[in-house]
């Protein structure tokens, strides 16, 4: 991580926004006083990660679009990838909390063509707050930051604003934080709705959506053991533990990037959750009973993408007969690229699982349905579902589930199961659309799950992210009547 020493910035004089002005010591001239760079000088290494995460910042501020860290952005070195994606994750995860003390530090909003100084300024309250980062290079570095996106005006106005918040640290986060909302970066319908769903948890899952998740492999154990997969990290040097409850999981002390896992590329293991995981593992009694070998098996996987829960089925049964459906045609190729890693076939259509134009009429013998869902069990892997999701989007996505179940239903064969999951810990997505379901279909029984994750939720079972590490995610075993 570049990370320079020196901290000065001078600002030009220029005053925006009515924002707080910065000390100035001269425009640069020939009779004395410091020379001031120009407002498009090139930024230092340090400066230009974070020039790097303003401007990915800044379209997640204006509009509330996705937070997307594909690939690296130019100008960022290899070895800043880390710190890169730390701000940009971080600063999503932490955003009410950090647009309040910006608040307070400004006397006025940034226009909107400057929502990347914005950004620039909470990055460098995130970098204060926390991360292990020299003071003096994150506020130098930051308001640096400001003359690589040629807007050297500002970084007198970040340097004072940063250095106010120095002084004022105690004061300003006290004052801040006697909002819950605020307190716990989260949107206040979204808090209403944990502590209705979970009265005695709802501050600890907000305080496991601001932390950093773990990295969980699936082991592909048509290729290799989960012991001799865990002998290979360890003699790669990587710390790594079983997962407690999902067959084929392992989770790695400290992240790491795939090229760096054994065997990634010949598809020896797969990162998936473990929470994830276990929705293969639901299901695959229900094919062993048809044929251990999974061959003749008619298995749909329904809103597939990105496809992990697919592979995990043909990993365990190579010889299933596998439909993969998604409306995403985008987010099919990651499928496509998955299977072809892993070496595994399923037909994958392009098409909406809600209508039946792309069904050839036969059914299935086993059906999966990731459902679409508010994402609220995998916030703190997406933190920008909290400046995504609107209250009204979870009824609307309660109908999508419920219509999902309904047309699925009937391509199900008699005696045939059904596993629904999504990965949301509200309950008005899980719990009440299974029990609607439930109550209008004569022919589907809820089965019990007997396992230790979870807990009892309506027809299913329920896990929440604070509890074992593993993400929030909802699972229902159905069986349908015949056969």
């Amino acid at each position: 991580m570049s990370q320079s020493d020196n901290p000065s910035s001078k600002g030009n004089g220029k005053k925006r926004n009515s924002l707080p002005p910065a000390r100035s010591k001269g425009g640069g001239s020939k009779h004395g006083g410091a020379r001031r760079k120009p407002d498009n000088a090139p930024a230092s290494p340090g400066a230009a990660v974070r020039v790097a995460a303003a401007r990915t910042l800044a379209p997640v501020l204006a509009a509330k679009t996705s937070l997307n860290l594909d690939g690296l952005p130019s100008g960022v070195a290899g070895r800043d990838q880390g710190l890169y994606k730390a701000l940009c994750f971080g600063v999503c995860r932490q955003l009410p909390r950090l647009d309040a003390l910006a608040g307070k530090l400004l006397k006025s909003s940034f226009k909107a063509q400057d929502q990347d100084i914005h950004a620039l300024l909470l990055l460098g309250l995130y970098q204060l707050l926390y991360m292990r980062i020299a003071p003096h290079a994150a506020v130098g570095e930051t308001a640096g930051a400001a003359r690589g996106l040629g807007k050297g005006w500002a970084t007198g106005v970040l340097n004072a604003c940063l250095r106010r918040f120095q002084r004022e640290q105690e004061a300003l986060e006290a004052e801040v934080d006697k909002d819950p909302a605020v307190a716990l970066s989260h949107p206040q319908w979204l808090l209403d709705t944990f502590q209705r769903n979970w009265p005695d948890d709802w501050e600890a899952i907000a305080a496991a959506n601001n932390a950093q998740a773990p990295m969980t492999l699936r082991v592909n154990v048509a290729a290799i053991s989960r012991e001799d997969y865990l002998a290979q990290l360890a003699d790669a040097e990587i710390d790594a533990v079983a997962c407690p409850f999902a067959e084929h999981g392992i989770t790695l002390a400290s992240a790491c990037d795939v090229s760096a896992l054994p065997g990634f590329e010949e598809g020896l293991v797969s990162v998936q959750d473990e929470a994830a995981q276990l929705a293969g593992q639901l299901l695959a009694p229900a094919v062993t009973a048809i044929n251990p070998e999974g061959e003749g098996v008619r298995l749909l996987d329904a809103c597939t993408a990105p496809g992990g829960k697919l592979a995990d089925m043909l990993e365990r049964f190579p010889s299933l007969d596998a439909t993969a459906i998604d409306i995403d045609g985008e987010r099919l190729e990651r499928v496509e690229e998955t299977l072809e890693r892993l070496e595994l076939g399923a037909g994958v259509v392009c098409a909406d699982a809600s209508e039946r134009d792309w069904w050839d009429g036969e059914a299935f013998d086993v059906i999966l349905l990731d459902a679409p869902c508010s994402g609220s069990g995998v916030i703190r892997r997406h933190p920008d579902i909290k400046l995504l999701r609107r209250p009204n989007d979870i009824g609307d996505l309660a109908r999508l589930q419920g219509k999902l179940l309904e047309n699925l239903w009937g391509m199900l064969k008699p005696g045939g199961t059904l596993v629904y999951g999504t990965c949301s810990i509200i309950t008005q997505e899980n719990a009440r659309v299974m029990d609607r379901f439930l109550a209008a279909t004569p022919d589907a029984k809820a089965e019990t799950i007997k396992a230790d994750w979870g807990r009892v939720s309506g027809a299913g079972r329920q896990m929440l992210p604070q509890v074992n590490g593993h993400d929030g995610f909802y699972l229902a075993h159905i069986t349908k009547a015949g056969a």
